[in-house]
């Protein structure tokens, strides 16, 4: 691999997962503050510290050397992960007071929520900001070409026929169709056409159907339609403030609620896990993303943002998900989990952690993206 190839993935990775962890962080951060909460260290990264500044308050910011994550250490913590809360339990009430966990229950679950929740808006932002700044291609739902033997041509589509509607929604634009058909996840749908003037109303189930794409295999459900993308059939619209808001959070819930079928369909078997992916091939997708443009590479970073937000919460220890679970509990119980049970749940969840990681990573290096990276003039390297 040539020193150009090294550069063109490892530095769009690179800064698109320091902003994701920043914004993550940052959500702590704040609202640890506003919790009363003091803050000894903001790292960005891990392992050895290549520059810090202290803040007036006593915070170090950090920047270390390892960019693959970063962590909040809270003032009475035992480490920057908030592990154990022995060290904030020896101290004297006033000291304790501005601990994490000196806080009341519903504090701590704030603080910790904070994160996953920061990743949310980040994502927010980013759509909006490109729906309003980018726009969106939008395309006559008409269809130029039904594909033999597919879903479409069972259901009777023909060629001219304009999708109005599907179950009930009214239809904008071919994009919209696809998008509807693909969170069908296989289920019936019905078609509302307009065709030689009168309306006809079709029912169709989407097929799955795996595709090879330049970033690896993509699962998705298709009815075998195409769009005429002549001129007079497609447009750009760009998107006031609020407009651009509403489909921005639209966006951010379909990759939500993508990602939960995705994990559903890998516990019962329909997908397969060569698609899970880690940093050596998310770098890989930053790097031929980036090549395409910027509003590619902050569509990806608002994408990897809820991916990373979704990841926090899932209820395994060491994970903001984890404490969210054992403050939950001690919220029902009316008192804390025991430190040992802690520790020892912690443990069992750093280690489901590491063999996770491990296993993304050989799965990253035995099923790399087909193909070679693609230059900007479109040449391949």
């Amino acid at each position: 691999m040539s020193l150009y190839t090294i550069f063109i993935y490892t530095v769009p990775f690179i800064a698109v997962l320091t902003v994701i962890v920043f914004f993550h962080e940052m959500g702590h951060f704040l609202v640890g503050r506003l919790c009363g909460v003091k803050v000894d260290a903001f790292s960005l990264g891990f392992g050895p510290e290549l520059a810090h500044y202290v803040d007036k308050r006593g915070t170090r910011w950090r920047l270390a050397l390892l960019p693959l994550g970063g962590y909040v250490k809270f003032h009475g913590d035992g480490d920057g992960a908030s592990m154990t809360r022995a060290p904030a339990e020896a101290m004297d009430k006033s000291e304790r007071s501005v601990t994490l966990f000196g806080q009341n229950v519903w504090k701590r679950m704030a603080i910790v929520g904070a994160g996953p929740v920061a990743n949310f808006i980040v994502s927010i932002a980013i759509f909006a900001g490109l729906f309003t700044l980018e726009g969106r291609t939008l395309t006559v739902p008409r269809v130029s070409v039904v594909q033999a033997d597919s879903a479409a041509a069972a259901a009777g589509f023909k060629p001219q026929d304009l999708i109005t509607a599907i179950d009930g929604r009214p239809l904008q634009s071919f994009e919209e169709m696809k998008r509807m058909v693909q969170a069908s996840d296989g289920s019936s749908l019905s078609f509302t056409l307009a065709r030689d003037g009168q309306t006809v109303t079709l029912t169709a189930q989407p097929r799955r159907k795996v595709l090879s794409t330049p970033f690896g295999p993509a699962p998705t459900y298709l009815l075998g339609l195409e769009a005429n993308g002549g001129p007079g059939n497609v447009r750009m619209e760009r998107a006031g403030p609020l407009q651009a808001l509403g489909m921005a959070v639209d966006e951010t819930w379909f990759v939500v609620d993508s990602t939960g079928h995705f994990v559903r369909d890998l516990f019962i078997g329909r997908e397969s896990t060569e698609q899970l992916s880690g940093p050596y091939r998310i770098a890989q997708v930053s790097g031929r993303v980036a090549q395409l443009g910027i509003g590619p590479l902050f569509n990806l970073a608002a994408i990897l943002s809820i991916s990373i937000g979704l990841l926090n919460l899932l209820p395994i220890p060491v994970l903001d998900g984890g404490f969210l679970m054992f403050f939950a509990i001690e919220a029902i119980r009316g008192r804390a989990v025991r430190e040992r049970t802690m520790e020892v749940a912690f443990r069992v969840g750093l280690s489901f952690v590491a063999a996770l990681s491990s296993f993304v990573f050989i799965n990253d290096v035995t099923h790399p993206l087909p193909g070679r990276p693609v230059a900007a003039d479109g040449a391949r390297r």
